[in-house]
């Protein structure tokens, strides 16, 4: 099955004179392969990088993993050639072998994904697998969840190595400790008459299994998008307040939708002492929002929802929980990657959507139903950078390598942090959203 470039994008949406919207790439190597950016054995590793996209003015920290360079006959075998290898090669491993797809990946390859989710549905599959091996087609942080989640005799491997994830970046474990202890030293440790503790721990899934850990051992849990409503009921229940990371727009989203004041939700910069903040608002607060975002979800703008109202005044618009604050409340609604395409699969013929996501889970929507009208809310293609670093030549590299016995990018959580982040992750999985 050979796919559609992305440079293809979705249907353009048309302006309000009738003119087809201008779109365009929003970074012009995303036309090239993404070995560019790998290391080359002999010569000195390059600094690491998200790569072109929407994460490409992000900082990545010295410790960003880096590819290195896969064999030439994988950079410069065409696409269809990759293809029939990575059928040959899945045909080979059989029931030994499952592939994880997220949303966001590109066609060419979620085609061979044995499952297609988002993360929090992706890490149920991995905790139901009897496959010996786990090619997850995703970022860093969801490979790393497979891992906890899978036995210690099943490996799990990431195409890409330098598959990333800027926002997960955003918050590590020496700046959330240093927070922790600071808010240690405003709200003490003791609970109150109730039982609360003074601050509960909530970290995103787009996080480090290190941060996944730290909840682990301070009583918290981690969330997705699909239950971050759930989770935080189950954390107010245990706590006074939530210290959400690392995304604040999700936290910010979910905290307004159940009612919590913008006024007691402070955003913590973990540069600033205390965040940024006067001891006498955090004693106020019930949410405090880490200064982090997905540099993806960030581009959406309440321009660009008044443009696809303009265009159409009959346009559905939904967007994710990632976006700003202002975006959700100018959208009609919001949800996770699961509800979005939920939304479109239940709606009726005919409808017109404005999603606000990344746009290869757009363009494919777009594909799978043809009776609707469905475009990104953005109309230049943007897709997130490091999850566009999984191409179908790393995929057959590392399947080739399986079928000859060779397990390539295993990604392997320490068993120091190990046990906490299962205690955080399994606390998720018991939480229905």
């Amino acid at each position: 099955m050979t796919t559609t470039p992305l440079q293809i994008g979705t249907r353009p949406r048309r302006a309000p004179d009738g003119a087809p919207a201008t779109s365009g790439l929003c970074d012009p190597a995303l036309a090239d392969g993404p070995w560019a950016m790998d290391a080359v054995p002999g010569q000195a590793p390059p600094a690491p990088v998200y790569g072109p996209g929407s994460s490409n003015a992000d900082v990545a920290p010295p410790s960003t993993p880096v590819q290195q360079r896969i064999p030439e006959e994988y950079r410069r075998a065409p696409v269809a050639e990759l293809e029939e290898r990575i059928a040959a090669a899945k045909a080979e491993l059989g029931e030994r072998l499952v592939v994880l797809g997220h949303y966001y990946q590109r066609d060419e390859v979620v085609q061979f994904a044995d499952f297609v989710g988002d993360s929090y549905q992706l890490a149920q599959q991995a905790t139901t697998t009897s496959a010996d091996h786990v090619v997850f087609c995703g970022v860093h942080f969801m490979a790393e969840t497979a891992d906890l989640l899978t036995s210690p005799e099943q490996s799990v491997v990431l195409p890409n190595l330098a598959a990333g994830c800027s926002m997960a970046d955003m918050a590590d474990l020496d700046s959330v400790t240093a927070c922790w202890e600071q808010l240690e030293a405003v709200y003490g440790t003791e609970p109150d008459a109730e039982g609360r503790v003074p601050v509960v721990p909530v970290t995103y899934m787009n996080s480090s299994a290190a941060l996944k850990a730290f909840c682990g051992d301070h009583g918290g849990i981690v969330c997705t998008s699909s239950n971050a409503a759930a989770v935080l009921a189950w954390a107010f229940e245990r706590g006074r307040r939530v210290l959400f990371f690392p995304d604040q727009h999700l936290g910010r989203n979910t905290g307004s939708a159940m009612g919590v004041p913008l006024e007691q939700m402070p955003l913590w910069d973990p540069r600033k002492p205390l965040g940024g903040n006067e001891a006498e608002a955090l004693l106020d607060a019930r949410v405090l929002l880490w200064r982090g975002w997905c540099s993806v979800h960030q581009r959406f703008t309440t321009a660009q929802v008044d443009a696809a109202r303009a265009a159409d005044p009959a346009v559905r618009v939904v967007v994710h929980p990632e976006c700003p604050k202002e975006v959700v409340d100018a959208a009609d609604e919001a949800g996770s990657t699961q509800h979005i395409e939920r939304v479109v699969r239940e709606a009726a013929p005919g409808t017109s959507f404005a999603i606000g996501t990344e746009i290869n889970m757009v363009r494919r929507l777009a594909a799978q139903h043809p009776d609707l009208t469905i475009a990104c809310l953005d109309p230049v293609i943007c897709p997130c950078s490091t999850m566009y670093r999984i191409h179908p030549g790393y995929l057959a590299w590392v399947l080739e390598a399986l079928v000859r016995g060779e397990v390539l990018n295993r990604v392997q959580v320490d068993d120091a942090v190990a046990a906490s982040a299962r205690v955080a992750l399994q606390r998720m999985l018991e939480v229905r959203p």
